[in-house]
């Protein structure tokens, strides 16, 4: 009898073990852990940038993991975004222009790729876009809200204390002074000198060429090819075919996409519950950024 129970619960964990594992490697393959493309087999890395561009880190990840792998012989980046927080624009550019000087970079447009998604395809080793592609968009935009009416209607009085006359510049609780005014102007007007300046290395063209149209105005595909913000009009189809000629890989390139980052839910849980209490501390102080976005 202790025998044939001992033979039932060794049958038991036996099995719990292999559903475990089995539950464990399905949810490695769901998840992206694991890549079910040849590791070994040559290819075309693809990387997409989609929606705002708030952060960096995944993109450049992906980009330096490429750039590690013998058997990826170029990259297309497939940008479809409106653009924008400056600093994370800027750092996807630089890591785009440090993978161009290493391996062929190819970038596709996809219908909006505007001002920061402009700025971080610039420096690419091609662009194609679409003849309807959004794009261009050179500018800078501070968005400010004033709120000071609204607390005055309903009796809140707000009150700040400050080591400096520019320490509250564009908060929502009082009105803006022309010295606030020409302060900030002076930092959007650095950093669209910084964006002209990006454009014109990127795509080696004069910087009064690149002035001349960085008003914030959008282009269309077709607009952005004859002033040479865009190489060559074409689909995401023929920016992979020709990420693959330009590498020597005959035939149609095979399409990588990099390992999805695996994910930590107790990192997911605890950067959850700060991103909303920062949102927070960030919308009472008036959130200011300055933003490469397309409006």
């Amino acid at each position: 009898m202790i025998k044939k129970i001992a033979v039932i619960f060794l049958a038991a964990v036996a099995a719990f073990l292999i559903l475990f594992a089995g539950s464990l490697l399905i949810a490695k393959v769901i998840i992206g852990g694991m890549d079910t493309k040849l590791a070994d087999k040559e290819g075309v890395g693809l990387l997409e940038v989609r929606g705002m561009i708030l952060d960096s880190k995944d993109t450049i990840r992906q980009l330096r993991y490429f750039l590690k792998q013998e058997n990826i012989k170029a990259v297309v980046l497939r940008v479809d975004s409106p653009g924008g927080v400056v600093a994370p624009s800027q750092e996807i550019y630089e890591e785009v222009k440090k993978f161009a000087a290493k391996k062929k970079i190819i970038v596709s447009m996809g219908s909006l790729a505007a001002s920061g998604g402009y700025y971080i395809s610039a420096p690419a080793t091609l662009i194609y876009a679409n003849p309807g592609t959004i794009t261009a968009s050179i500018g800078v935009i501070l968005k400010l809200s004033n709120i000071e009416t609204l607390m005055d209607k309903i009796g809140i009085k707000s009150y700040t204390l400050k080591t400096g006359k520019f320490k509250d510049s564009g908060s929502p609780l009082r009105e803006l002074s022309t010295e606030d005014r020409a302060m900030l102007q002076a930092v959007i007007d650095n950093t669209h000198e910084q964006f002209v300046r990006a454009v014109a290395a990127g795509r080696k063209l004069p910087l009064e060429d690149v002035r001349r149209i960085a008003d914030g105005r959008i282009l269309s595909g077709e607009q952005a090819k004859g002033l040479k913000l865009v190489d060559r009009l074409g689909t995401l189809q023929d920016a992979i075919d020709e990420a693959g000629r330009l590498a020597g890989i005959t035939g149609d390139p095979e399409v990588i996409h990099a390992p999805k980052k695996k994910i930590d839910y107790l990192d997911v849980l605890a950067d959850g519950m700060e991103g909303k209490f920062s949102g927070t501390l960030r919308n009472a102080a008036g959130g200011m950024r300055l933003m490469y976005e397309a409006e």
